[in-house]
């Protein structure tokens, strides 16, 4: 018999756990010098502008990821995602700390209720890497640690309310934490009767593809909920071969995987590089599923791409990709019910 709720979170162990994705983490770069020296850049060029911006909002590159950066390019566009400039402490006219207005959306700590039958529990506040362009770049995550006490409170709220069936991993990033704590949740998740399905959103499979563990792959396969990992891929060269087995994996366990990217000046604003990202997902077994549209957010004014040249670039993408590999372009509105799609054609 189903029980209707569990009041905690026992994490339990799980035999044959992949640990090699933890060191990596624990190795990953840090500070600016490190950056620079280990692609090759200037120093007396980029490492007064890379301590300006890394003190607003600090580097972590861990070494699978550094390692598809070409060296001394410093227009590579997977090293514009992870470099801070200067730039990032000028300030522009609408671009908050808080863009998507979240804070005003969680009605227990560590849980987001924007959505009617959705809910995002944020399992923990640490990420693999820190991209420069997070809309939660200035979120207060110090405030949200889960206690055990939070996590029966959650786990509460998402009981009472039978309009929702879907709960979404979220953070920081969800695999950041152990798959002893994760199986936990999922146990606990699948419990309550009215939630069909757990989502995960993670950037680790591809910046770690090591993350994808067969501890990960046991207690994500092995719940009544439906599994559904959406990874963040913005350019063609994060899919590496160790990144493509990884998804690989998870698509072999029965996981529905789907990508979402956000539209970013100098890393995917051009119909080449999005018909190229799409197709070498298709190849990774992984589904366009969002193409944001950039969330103007403090410190990141120099990735803006405006919604007409997005829409532009959409419009270009129906004429060279079947239908299923074109993303939604969508803008994240606040107070809306769920995402906004851009009218392409308006």
């Amino acid at each position: 018999m189903i029980q209707r709720t569990a009041t905690r979170i026992e994490a339990r162990p799980i035999d044959h756990a992949d640990h090699s994705w933890q060191r990596l983490l624990s190795e990953s770069v840090t500070t600016p010098d490190a950056l620079l020296r280990r692609l090759d850049l200037d120093p007396t060029t980029w490492l007064h502008g890379a301590d300006k911006g890394h003190r607003l909002f600090p580097i972590r590159v861990p070494e699978p990821y550094l390692s598809r950066i070409a060296r001394g390019d410093p227009d590579d566009p997977l090293l514009r995602q992870v470099l801070p400039l200067s730039s990032e402490a000028e300030t522009y006219p609408g671009f908050v700390s808080d863009p998507l207005q979240e804070s005003g959306s969680m009605p227990a700590t560590g849980l987001i209720r924007k959505y009617d039958s959705r809910a995002l529990l944020m399992v923990t506040g640490q990420c693999a890497i820190n991209c420069r362009y997070c809309f939660r770049r200035h979120f207060p995550y110090e405030d949200h640690r889960l206690s055990p006490e939070d996590r029966a409170q959650a786990l509460k709220a998402l009981s009472d309310d039978t309009r929702i069936n879907e709960v979404i991993f979220s953070g920081g990033d969800p695999l950041v934490a152990n798959d002893r704590l994760l199986s936990a949740w999922a146990e606990a998740l699948a419990a309550i009767p009215h939630i069909r399905r757990l989502r995960v959103h993670t950037r680790l499979p591809v910046v770690i593809p090591q993350r994808v563990s067969d501890s990960l792959i046991k207690w994500l396969s092995g719940s009544r909920l439906q599994a559904v990992v959406v990874i963040h891929v913005n350019h063609p060269a994060e899919l590496d071969a160790d990144t493509q087995r990884a998804l690989g994996r998870l698509k072999a366990a029965g996981v529905t995987l789907l990508n979402q990217s956000v539209i970013l000046k100098g890393v995917n604003d051009s119909t080449r590089v999005l018909t190229e990202l799409s197709e070498r997902l298709f190849e990774c077994g992984v589904l366009p599923y969002y193409l944001h549209a950039f969330d103007p957010v403090a410190g990141a004014h120099h990735f803006e791409v405006s919604d007409d040249k997005a829409r532009e670039l959409v419009r270009q993408l129906i004429t060279v990709l079947p239908g299923f590999l074109v993303p939604r372009l969508v803008r994240e509105i606040p107070g809306r019910p769920g995402k906004t799609p851009l009218d392409l054609f308006a």
